[in-house]
């Protein structure tokens, strides 16, 4: 017994394609129009009955079927295709409809021997896809059997569901929170071996321990996301690069880097990135002779596009549009007279920083003041209760580091605590800071002109149907404004999540809360970066300014993304207009970045200096306008509190070195974005790629026009919910077995579905790996080969129509072709199955025209214009049958053209390598005949 890849063969009662890796007795099968889900593994010496060759009968012409029941069994077989024969080996196996764009990084990857790529994209451009992608096309190519993905522990979670919801990738989660589970499971010191996908958390590969094991072990592909956090100053950080520079010393490993951020501000961070790809690149540092041709290689390696960028791709706008607006309040009274306190107690401690007494913790005291203070009395209070004794500040982000700026991006869910602020000095100081501690507890009851703004705000976002996530910089300020909010919106359901909550607590709650209509989230920055919160918001608030540009484009970026359903996303922002802290950083920081933004398209960071920022901002905001008795006393100076003006002109030297710091950062990342946009890869080069894919695979309208037909054919339509696109599915009327099988995906009756990418708020994108359409697809295969009889009318394997749209007697033939495609690189051999589903016809009997490709694909949309009779309609199809055996050489040979035409599909990826592999492709014969239908002219119409 010896089935090659591609037979059909019968075992256990229904018939099974024979995939790769078979091997004598021990088939590995796959039911035919089945997923990949099913497949198993059969010893055929063990069976009662061997299996046997199972080349299906042809059509019998008995069972003749109507020809809209042609057209189903046509598209069925269509969107049932999972190792599509055409230019990528993944695109059938993954549960996602990538857009053209989301191609360039994979085209990338497999133009390299080994891929090493750096995805750079806009945030929310779609890097877990990208990335993906190329995860799954390497390992349907037999390239790779194993891969890991590096990620911070708040993400573990989230990328194992995308790589099984989207990729169909089982992946176990590791973390320390349950590593000793995992390791009670599998032999000893054999964890990172056992399993073949793994998505590893940062924190927990860290240590030496593990990180050693975790190299001995590694698998053939890594995937580190948010990899800037693996170059950045400090302990921790090092010993990520450490690994990750390891793993990258194996020339033979493929290895994707993604981040958002890859220039966060330090040079040397984000060269030691690039030498990941490979060392060379560190020679980018030095304006050497070499310089240009470097970083021409290097944009074979690294992407990076701004949504611009996307914009020019000829394709939908899947981006929804980014509304912004602003929201002010104005200080009065007790809350006036309350800051103007602490702006004299800081302007005393700024004095003494300023003379050496106590600095750099005098610094950090007034700014964290500062901070707690703009942000809610409640922040103030705590800030101010808590002593500045036994910390220290670390701007290396090593451990004690006190937590006054935006965090790192892998220490979110630490960095919401209210800094210490209380400053340990004399009697003089202790008397002050009781006396602001009682006052900021006294404005707790009274009328927060802040939170009224907000409150306002969030009624007309709810009202105009938006559901808002505010993002507040400490845990105190969230739980204060969400215990505020909660009275005043009766009906509206309010969570707040912050750093208390463990990662996984954090997402449950967001679940939970997106299962109530009218919702509002306060978060802070612990839900800033990685997770996807598209699903279930469109509107962002910043209560709080964050002093770091990136943080409000990472806030905003997890509603303004790709898969927004939404066509409008609103994002405000919220201050003081009488409140100096808050004028300086918008003027100073946020409006400068978004300028730089609009001009660029991305974002470049502050410049990392925070001392020198810092320090800045304190004189600035403090210091300007009191003179030196009134700094020493604190007393309020002739500009007072309104003071909102900022120059970066002698008065603050600091800052106009930060200026031009930021500046020639701006210049280079204008020179970069001309060779790392891949505009090598322009959309001429990648669409028709694409188009390709999608002949074979099917494109959205025919996902819909099948789900629809099979959906009326069966007893229930859709109903049409109005001129926006969406429908309503009713299960009601459909086989109880196939309603069973959709409710076990989670597919209810009255749910709403949308064909469009992205699909209307409150509704699902049914695309062609959605259970609805693969399970009716299964549903009409299964009965027309072989299925009940009653059921083989429905994806009908013959019919005869009589139709207008023809003028002479034509014939169309509905083929599975299968190919055995065989890939030879570096030493190994690797054997794979392509399929598709090809549609011939031949017009006229004396002599027959094979008609164009195209032309004939299109005959089986003709439009029946009247009845044939029943002898008329079985003597067309045993011609029809008969004709078929005449041209089984000429089909045979069209198969073998296919075949070659596959090659060439895989050989035009790759050539750019100069890879040394080769591949084969040879047909699988004999071709089998799916369906066979005659189409007659009307002869009246003649």
């Amino acid at each position: 017994m010896n089935f090659h890849a591609g037979s059909l063969v019968r075992a256990r009662g229904r018939e099974w394609v024979v995939l790769p890796g078979s091997e004598g007795d021990l088939l590995k099968l796959r039911p035919f129009g089945g997923s990949g889900e099913d497949t198993t593994m059969l010893y055929a010496s063990l069976e009662l009955e061997s299996p046997k060759s199972a080349l299906f009968p042809p059509p019998d012409p008995r069972w003749a079927g109507s020809h809209d029941g042609a057209r189903l069994l046509r598209d069925a077989s269509v969107l049932k295709l999972r190792t599509g024969a055409g230019p990528f080996r993944s695109l059938g196996n993954v549960a996602v409809e990538p857009r053209a764009y989301q191609l360039v990084p994979l085209m990338m990857a497999l133009k390299q021997k080994v891929t090493r790529v750096l995805i750079a994209d806009d945030v929310g451009v779609g890097k877990t896809i990208e990335a993906g992608l190329i995860v799954r096309e390497l390992l349907d190519r037999g390239e790779i059997a194993r891969c890991a993905v590096l990620c911070p522990p708040h993400l573990v979670d989230q990328w194992v569901g995308e790589l099984q919801d989207r990729f169909n990738i089982g992946a176990e989660g590791l973390t320390a929170s349950n590593a000793a589970r995992l390791e009670r499971s599998v032999p000893h010191g054999a964890l990172f071996d056992h399993y073949p996908f793994m998505v590893v958390s940062l924190d927990y590969i860290k240590t030496d321990r593990h990180r050693d094991n975790f190299l001995h072990m590694a698998p053939e592909c890594v995937v580190v996301d948010e990899a800037h956090t693996c170059t950045l100053r400090g302990r921790e950080q090092q010993l990520r690069f450490e690994l990750l520079q390891k793993l990258a010393g194996d020339e033979t490993r493929h290895l994707l880097l993604l981040t958002a951020t890859p220039h966060s501000g330090d040079d040397d961070a984000f060269y030691n990135l690039l030498s990941l790809l490979n060392r060379d690149f560190l020679a980018l540092k030095e304006a050497g002779a070499n310089r240009q041709k470097l970083r021409e290689r290097l944009a074979r390696y690294f992407v990076q596009r701004r949504r611009k960028d996307i914009k020019e791709w000829r394709d939908q706008n899947f981006f929804p549009t980014r509304m912004t607006a602003e929201q002010t309040y104005r200080l009065s009274g007790a809350w006036e007279r309350f800051f103007e306190n602490v702006r004299r107690y800081c302007a005393s401690l700024a004095v003494r920083a300023e003379e050496g007494q106590g600095a750099p913790l005098v610094w950090f005291a007034v700014l964290a003041l500062l901070r707690c203070v703009s942000s809610s009395p409640a922040a103030a209070e705590k800030a101010l209760t808590t002593k500045l004794e036994g910390l220290s500040v670390d701007e290396g982000g090593g451990e004690g580091e006190l937590p006054l700026f935006d965090g790192e991006p892998d220490a979110l869910a630490l960095s919401d605590l209210e800094p210490p602020a209380g400053f340990e000095g004399g009697e003089e100081d202790k008397r002050r800071l009781q006396r602001l501690i009682r006052e900021a507890r006294s404005l707790k009851g009274m009328k927060d002109p802040k939170f009224t703004a907000l409150a306002e705000h969030l009624r007309r976002l709810l009202e105009e149907g938006f559901r808002p996530v505010v993002f507040c910089r400490y845990i105190a300020t969230a739980n204060y404004v969400a215990d505020l909010l909660r009275p005043l919106f009766q009906g509206v359901e309010i969570r707040a999540v912050t750093g208390e909550l463990q990662a996984e607590e954090r997402m449950e709650l967001v679940a939970e809360l997106a299962e109530n209509t009218a919702r509002i989230l306060v978060a802070t920055d612990c839900l800033s970066e990685g997770i996807n919160l598209q699903d279930y918001f469109n509107a962002v608030v910043h209560y709080d300014l964050a002093w770091n540009p990136t943080r409000h484009e990472q806030r905003e970026g997890r509603i303004d993304r790709f898969g927004q359903k939404a066509r409008e996303v609103r994002c405000s922002m919220i201050y003081g207009e009488n409140n100096p802290v808050d004028g300086l950083i918008l003027k100073v920081i946020l409006r400068k970045a978004e300028t730089i933004r609009r001009e660029l398209g991305i974002l470049v960071p502050l410049p990392d200096d925070g001392d020198r920022v810092q320090q800045a901002l304190v004189r600035a905001a403090i210091l300007k306008g009191l003179g030196e008795q009134d700094k020493k006393e604190g007393k309020k100076g002739k500009e007072g509190a309104e003071q909102l003006t900022f120059d970066f002109g002698e008065e603050t030297p600091e800052l106009s070195q930060v200026e031009e710091q930021w500046q020639n950062a701006v210049e280079k990342m204008r020179s970069n974005r001309t060779i790392f946009a891949q505009r090598s890869l322009s959309p001429e080069d990648v669409l028709p790629e694409w188009r390709r894919e999608q002949q074979v695979l099917g494109a959205p309208e025919d996902v819909e026009r099948f789900v629809c037909r099979a959906l009326a054919r069966l007893g229930a339509p859709l109903e049409d919910k109005g001129a926006d696109g969406v429908r309503r599915l009713s299960t009601v009327g459909l086989p109880r077995s196939l309603v069973e099988r959709l409710e076990a995906h989670r597919v209810r009756s009255g749910c709403l579905i949308d064909f469009r990418n992205p699909p209307a708020p409150d509704s699902v994108q049914v695309h062609r790996s959605h259970p609805i359409a693969t399970l009716l697809a299964d549903e009409l295969l299964e009965g027309a080969l072989g299925g009940e009889p009653g059921k083989r009318e429905l994806a009908a394997r013959c019919a005869v129509t009589v139709t207008r749209d023809v003028e002479r007697v034509t014939r169309v033939y509905v083929l599975r072709l299968r190919h055995q495609l065989t890939a030879m690189r570096r030493g190994k051999t690797h054997v794979m199955m392509a399929e598709e589903t090809v549609t011939l016809a031949f017009e006229g009997v004396h002599p027959p025209r094979e008609l164009p490709p195209e032309r004939a694909s299109r005959l089986l949309e003709v439009v029946p214009s009247a009845n044939a009779g029943e002898s008329r309609i079985r003597r067309s199809l045993e011609e029809a049958l008969e004709f078929w055996e005449a041209v089984r050489d000429r089909v045979e040979a069209i198969a073998v053209l296919r075949a070659e035409t596959l090659r060439e599909d895989h050989v035009r990826l790759k050539d750019a390598a100069n890879d040394s592999g080769r591949y084969e492709v040879s047909a699988c014969l004999p071709v089998e005949l799916l369906g066979a239908y005659v189409l007659l002219p009307d002869e009246e119409a003649l």
